[in-house]
């Protein structure tokens, strides 16, 4: 089941994510992207009574209304089985029904090309992420500006 991450989630959100990464790095961004007011979609999977994973859109700054997906967080033990298919799919319709342009996202273009992330489209954007890993996915009939400056909230400058 994906839900909307709850305030009694934060926790065991901050564990998910940092196994998931093996190491705090990520999870300390998910908690300074919401102390900083930048998450805007923050979703979690639970089996029964466990989060076994989140998801997180976070605002960016671009030419037009845009999300930064990431970090999306497994449990190794549950990776591989539609976990993070679903906590991106689910994210990805919240970003739609609240109207925005689009979605950017740094990582692997087998998994996030099935959702319809293209580099491709990217690559007209300058952002320090630019290269084959760094996709867009247009929300919209097509996206409103295709170059332009690119930069996800201040915290993502913190990872290493």
């Amino acid at each position: 089941m994906v839900r909307e991450e709850e305030l009694y989630d934060r926790v065991a959100v901050h564990d998910a994510v940092r196994a998931a990464f093996g190491r705090a790095a990520e999870a300390m961004l998910v908690d300074q992207l919401r102390a900083d007011g930048d998450s805007v979609v923050s979703l979690v999977a639970v089996d029964q009574t466990r989060i076994i994973g989140h998801v997180m859109l976070s605002r960016m700054k671009a030419p037009f209304n845009a999300f930064g997906l990431a970090p999306v967080s497994v449990y190794p033990d549950r990776q591989r089985s539609g976990v993070g298919s679903s906590l991106v799919r689910e994210a990805l319709i919240r970003a739609r029904r609240e109207s925005w342009d689009a979605v950017f996202v740094l990582g692997d273009p087998g998994f996030y090309c099935r959702f319809g992330f293209n580099a491709e489209l990217a690559s007209g954007f300058n952002s320090p992420y630019a290269g084959p890993h760094f996709m867009v996915l247009s929300l919209k009939n097509a996206l409103p500006a295709t170059t332009g400056r690119i930069d996800y909230a201040p915290p993502f400058t913190a990872l290493e």
